[in-house]
């Protein structure tokens, strides 16, 4: 009799220990539900975006974002033809190597933009860029006007050449977070690659305006 009653006070211990165990163990039991509650939110953003991407073809917001893809592969390759009269007519070597650098990369951009094109199942077709053209006239102005050899003319070209630049980054820019939008995340890496490329052209010929060219176009 001793010994069931000492199994029975066993077995309840055993219970209370058990209790105790699994009341310790529901905090991460409740961690892991409110985890797995979270997960389907994410699953359902996931699909929303794939089922955006998939309907935008035919939005009108979607035709505008082509058209002015259309705009700036016009405008790159304006300036592929654009940047070599502007490296010889530049009078620094520093300042016909960055004309030389950005000419390579600015046919880089032309390429890239094909890529997004296919990408998009759409033909890569250039549509004249208005405001570009008008850039390249002022650049062309800027050599007629200025003397050759001079650092004014440097000066002066790098002027231009920022000009150009600041249209590019500001066009990149938009087409960086409209394709972001409507879920064109691969077209949305290419545009946001070839956004920093042109920031930093931009930061290289600041460099060379501010390092001499300037100061000594002042001094003429």
């Amino acid at each position: 009799m001793a010994t069931v009653t000492k199994n029975r006070k066993s077995s309840a211990a055993n219970n209370r220990t058990s209790s105790s165990t699994n009341k310790k163990a529901s905090p991460a039991g409740k961690k892991s539900a409110a985890t797995a509650k979270k997960a389907p939110p994410a699953k359902k953003a996931a699909t929303k975006q794939a089922t955006r991407a998939e309907k935008m073809p035919h939005s009108e917001f979607h035709k505008f974002f082509l058209d002015e893809l259309k705009d700036i592969y016009w405008a790159e390759k304006a300036l592929v033809k654009a940047l070599p009269k502007l490296k010889k007519a530049s009078t620094s070597p520093e300042l016909a190597a960055a004309f030389d650098k950005h000419a390579g990369e600015t046919q880089t951009h032309v390429s890239t933009l094909e890529n997004i094109f296919e990408i998009l199942g759409e033909k890569a077709v250039a549509k004249k860029c208005d405001a570009m053209q008008g850039l390249i006239e002022e650049a062309n102005s800027v050599i007629e006007e200025t003397e050759a050899g001079s650092k004014v003319r440097d000066a002066a070209l790098i002027l231009a050449a920022q000009k150009a630049e600041h249209y590019e980054i500001a066009t990149y820019g938009s087409l960086r977070v409209f394709a972001s939008t409507m879920g064109h995340s691969d077209v949305e890496q290419l545009l946001s690659q070839t956004l920093e490329n042109e920031k930093a052209t931009d930061e290289a010929l600041t460099a060379l305006a501010e390092g001499a060219v300037n100061e000594e176009a002042s001094e003429e």
